[in-house]
């Protein structure tokens, strides 16, 4: 393929979004001579502003994108855009970057976005001399042709009443889809919902959670403090024992000493007694032992003053023995004071003991509640994940639906193109992608050439074709498949549109007739 220096801007721009009307292709031959310099005559209307890359370029017939071009022109921009004259421009093409084979081409406007804004009717490049051939048929031709046609009519027939069944099955299909999306969305609201719920009592069972560890955890500090109380009170009643033992010891003590200074004062009232006999004793005599007397009043002082001494010293004792009396009543009442201390302690070790089984009860409780809990949480969790597992498959039940559907409408768009009926009047229309540079231009399928183009991957209306004879689906040209299954047959070509027949040698004239219908 023949090219100038530097490529045009192209598009993979489908022909339903192109505007063939803006750029008009005037004194356009049928056939040009091949070695000669071929002049492309146009016309700009009103509403069409040209651009600085604006380019013509020869198309062979049935081009898909503007990619395909054969070679391409740079046009000239009009000094004064609003004359009338400047609007009918002309390019012209060298003869050395023509094509060389008997194809049909087209002259073909393309805009710097990559859209084409014009086309000119098909034309060949054949020699001059070369003459039309001329068909002659017969009467029984004729018949056979008409025959053909009407079993060409009746196929199509056939093919209208399958393309209506097919119709109707897109729409039962899309119905069925319908219902899936509606029982998808209740789904999706349902999960909703339980997600919410779960969220709810997620957050309630997290604060209860957290109200239950802080008591716990309090309970557990005041269960330590009680314990480290009840070692305290437990140290202080073993002290508080040994020292009353101590005390019991010291009272035993006091009692064997008075006991002892109990006996020696029996003993002083005997020797008394025993002293105030002997006086006695000594008074009968006084006047027997007169002469004694003064040594008896010297032995009577002396016992007096023994005497006087010895009651000074049991007075002391006396007094001594009623201080420990005292001193032992005093021990008892500490003592009987201290039993009671000690009864209220145990009581009050008794009640701690029962506060810290009680305490250890409700723990054990909360940690039952707090696994109950989990294992709720748990349960929850799982219907979430179950729920989430299935939301999954229905999406991909979903897009693989909608998948079948766009196969269908494919189908029903090669269908009803092969048909020649009007796509647009349709109930549903074939799905166009949205990639590429879709945003910058609605005209654009890809969007603009600048930003990175894609293949379009639409069926082309030439390669989607059935045999008339055969009634077989055919990827490949059906005039090929008829040449080479059925040479014996003579056919003819009806448009689908205008109901204008054709021979089967004037096949790319029949092609040539159904492509200005579709443009």
């Amino acid at each position: 393929m023949e090219e100038t220096v530097g490529d045009p801007p192209t598009s993979a721009v489908l022909l339903d979004h192109c505007h063939f009307s803006q750029v008009i292709f005037n004194s356009v031959e049928k056939f040009y001579v091949p070695g000669g310099d071929v002049t492309c005559y146009y016309t700009l209307t009103e509403h069409f502003t040209p651009r600085r890359k604006d380019w013509i370029g020869i198309f062979r017939v049935g081009w898909k994108t503007t990619r395909e071009y054969y070679t391409f022109m740079w046009v000239t921009l009009p000094v004064d855009p609003n004359n009338v004259s400047t609007k009918q421009q002309e390019v012209q093409f060298k003869a050395y970057y023509l094509p060389k084979d008997d194809e049909y081409y087209q002259f073909c406007y393309v805009d710097q976005d990559g859209l084409v804004r014009g086309a000119s009717i098909p034309f060949q490049f054949r020699p001059e001399n070369e003459e039309d051939i001329l068909v002659v048929t017969t009467q029984g031709e004729v018949e056979e042709i008409e025959q053909s046609n009407n079993e060409l009519r009746k196929e199509n027939q056939e093919l209208k009443d399958s393309c209506v069944s097919l119709q109707k099955q897109n729409s039962d299909m899309q119905a069925e889809l319908q219902k899936k999306q509606e029982e998808l969305e209740t789904l999706k609201s349902i999960n909703k919902k339980l997600e919410q719920k779960v969220e709810e009592q997620k957050d309630i069972w997290e604060t209860e959670l957290l109200q239950l560890k802080e008591q716990n955890q309090k309970l557990s500090s005041e269960n330590e403090k009680m314990g480290v109380r009840v070692d305290q009170l437990q140290a202080q009643l073993s002290t508080q024992e040994k020292e009353m033992e101590k005390l019991v010891q010291e009272a035993q003590d006091k009692t064997e000493q008075l006991e002892c200074l109990k006996k020696e004062n029996g003993q002083l009232f005997l020797s008394l007694k025993e002293q105030r006999k002997h006086q006695q004793k000594l008074e009968k005599t006084v006047e027997e032992l007169k002469q004694q007397e003064a040594i008896a009043t010297k032995k009577e002082q002396e016992l007096t003053a023994q005497l006087s001494t010895h009651e000074k010293e049991m007075e002391k004792l006396v007094q001594e023995a009623q201080d420990k009396t005292e001193q032992l009543e005093y021990l008892k009442k500490e003592n009987g004071q201290l039993f009671l201390s000690l009864k209220e302690q145990r009581k009050h070790q008794q009640k701690l003991e029962k506060t810290v089984e009680e305490l250890k009860q409700q723990e054990a409780i909360a940690t039952k509640k707090e696994q109950e809990l989990t294992d709720e949480n748990f349960d929850l969790s799982k219907r979430l994940s179950e729920n989430k597992m299935i939301c999954i498959v229905l999406q991909r039940e979903k897009e693989r639906l909608e998948g079948e559907n766009d196969l269908l409408k494919r189908d029903n768009f090669r269908l009803m193109s092969y048909m020649g009926l009007d796509f647009d009047s349709l109930p549903f229309q074939v799905p166009t992608s949205d990639q590429g540079g879709a945003g910058q231009n609605p005209g654009l399928v890809f969007g603009n050439p600048y930003f990175g183009i894609q293949e379009s991957s639409a069926p082309s209306l030439r390669t989607i074709k059935k045999c008339p004879t055969c009634k077989s689906n055919l990827a490949d040209d059906v005039f090929d498949h008829i040449s080479q299954q059925h040479p014996m047959e003579t056919l003819s070509l009806d448009c689908p549109i205008c109901d204008k027949s054709f021979s089967a040698n004037e096949k790319q004239i029949f092609e040539d007739h159904v492509f200005c219908h579709t443009l």
